[in-house]
């Protein structure tokens, strides 16, 4: 079901952010108008998990579930709109699990020349209560560009599909609204640098808590993005509204 509500905020020419689902939004986005899109959809994990943990006389622990975590992603609906979208020469990377990876790459993989995967070791992921499972370390990103695509390679070293960083914590971390699936800035930043040109337009389709968008502004590029949950909307709104006034953008 697509949403009919719609509200959007530009900032200095440099963002702008909608409150509005995404298919309605990349309706309105020119042809080959979008040098990268970055984002990080529900990956659906709540249908594998029983939710919060209950420990002997503490608190239970919160096992990052969110509602909106059980909205069903269906990547073929983004194929057709996401290459309408993106310039010839330019990049997508969508955040994923184990669960869903296979469903983006059965979309996508026939409809660009190449596809790959990155893996992002968290070097500080949840600890295991139970100590009965592999820690949940590592996260998938799944990308697609054809020939030709802008890639900034710097380094052998620095070009592997493994990336390190903490997970996003202390004051980076947003705690009203807390968000359980904000990435860090560090990380996206990363991607930003490697895969698109300064002044570049980045698109997030989900935004989150615009993260992204931060992670754009800082690399000197522009943003675009939407988000269908209010209150992380607006606090996405007030962290670019931030950004751009401490940085005199």
């Amino acid at each position: 079901m697509i949403m009919d509500y719609v509200e959007s905020t530009e900032i200095t020419g440099l963002a702008k952010l909608y409150y509005q689902d995404n298919r309605q939004v990349m309706k309105k986005i020119p042809d080959s108008s979008i040098d990268l899109i970055l984002t990080d959809p529900p990956y659906n994990i709540s249908k594998y998990s029983s939710g919060n943990i209950d420990l002997p006389n503490r608190t239970p622990l919160n096992n990052d579930i969110a509602e909106w975590d059980k909205i069903e992603v269906d990547p073929t609906e983004y194929v057709e709109e996401f290459k309408r979208i993106l310039k010839p020469n330019g990049n997508i990377f969508v955040f994923t699990s184990y669960n869903s990876i296979g469903k983006w790459h059965a979309a996508f993989d026939h409809n660009f020349d190449t596809a790959q995967y990155m893996v992002w070791h968290k070097t500080n992921p949840t600890p295991s209560i139970f100590k009965t499972t592999f820690l949940k370390s590592c996260e998938l990103i799944i990308c697609f560009w054809n020939k030709g695509h802008v890639w900034n390679f710097t380094s052998q070293d620095e070009m592997h599909n493994f990336i390190e960083t903490p997970i996003c914590a202390g004051p980076e971390r947003l705690k009203n609204p807390k968000h359980p699936a904000q990435k860090p800035v560090q990380l996206l930043e990363h991607i930003i640098e490697i895969a698109s040109n300064k002044n570049a337009l980045v698109f997030d389709p989900f935004m989150g808590v615009a993260s992204t968008a931060i992670a754009a502004l800082e690399t000197g590029r522009r943003f675009c993005g939407c988000e269908i949950i209010k209150e992380y909307y607006q606090a996405g709104v007030d962290r670019v509204k931030e950004f751009i006034v401490e940085n005199d953008c």
